[in-house]
């Protein structure tokens, strides 16, 4: 994102850690128009009372990747902040895949805010079943993607990139649906597929329903070793500054909305969530704190 800036004649502030007041008043001070974040940030900056006062008028476009984002809390961020958000799906092996525009952040159209929008006109892509055939249209299958953005290679991994790049597609480990109209809508990570009591469930859809309650600032869900269920979908979640909620209705709230299957067998209420050095949500660690 920085040379496409220094092309067009623009300047790039950086900032040496993330603190929401400070980037607030330096995108003031400084008049910034564009600004990329990770999901945990938005939540951070939309958490943090200087928003109310914050101006952030200068703001055309407020970026957002690296993992998925609540709908919830997008639709407040439109809200608040204004219809600045675009999001853009990719990964270090290939970027940009997708993108969802602006126009398409929408709280009249809070379908599309759980996607990740319609590949970009220099990529191809394909969801691909386990033996790399695609999928029957409305199925959800790997995202496999075509592009020069893709990289050559993991360096000195020569079974790692055969793999990832199987049949000259970059297989993203992401699993998705696409709708009629192209855009993606990512179910979750096929690594992070929990099978609890034979049943597939996709933590995210879990994570989406816990987020849409009142009092839930973030959440996350994992699956842990269990003796009657195999795996036992459990989640972790941090509440909104002044909200207090039991765990148990927590639970009930998913169960009402999602069914038993997806409902957490156990919740847990943590000041804040451990995240990557990228600040990602690290649901290594989280799982290991759960089990």
């Amino acid at each position: 994102m920085l040379l496409p800036t220094w092309r067009r004649g623009g300047t790039v502030h950086l900032a040496g850690a993330f603190d929401p007041p400070q980037i607030m008043k330096r995108i003031a001070r400084e008049g910034i128009n564009f600004t990329f974040i990770v999901p945990t940030m938005l939540y951070a900056l939309l958490d943090e009372p200087y928003l109310n006062q914050a101006n952030l008028s200068s703001l055309e476009y407020l970026f957002y990747g690296a993992a998925p984002a609540s709908p919830a809390r997008l639709i407040e961020a439109i809200e608040r902040i204004g219809p600045v958000l675009a999001q853009g799906y990719g990964q270090t092996e290939c970027f940009p895949i997708s993108v969802l525009r602006r126009q398409d952040h929408d709280p009249r159209n809070p379908e599309l805010l759980s996607s990740c929008g319609v590949p970009v006109a220099t990529c191809e892509v394909r969801l691909l079943d386990s033996d790399g055939n695609e999928v029957a249209h409305g199925d959800a299958g790997e995202i496999c993607a075509r592009t020069p953005a893709a990289m050559d290679g993991y360096w000195k991994q020569p079974d790692l990139t055969a793999e990832t790049l199987a049949g000259g597609w970059v297989h993203t480990g992401d699993v998705a649906r696409m709708d009629e109209r192209g855009y993606l809508y990512i179910v979750d990570r096929k690594k992070d597929l929990i099978i609890s009591g034979g049943f597939n469930v996709y933590p995210r859809e879990v994570e989406d329903a816990l987020s849409e309650h009142a009092s839930v600032a973030v959440a996350a869900v994992v699956g842990v070793p269990d003796d009657r269920w195999g795996e036992a979908v459990v989640a972790a979640v941090v509440l909104r500054d002044g909200s207090a909620v039991d765990t148990q209705s927590l639970i009930d709230y998913v169960k009402q909305r999602k069914g038993s299957v997806l409902a957490p067998k156990r919740i847990t209420i943590l000041e804040r969530l451990p995240v990557t050095a990228l600040g990602k949500i690290d649901k290594v660690a989280l799982r290991r704190s759960l089990r």
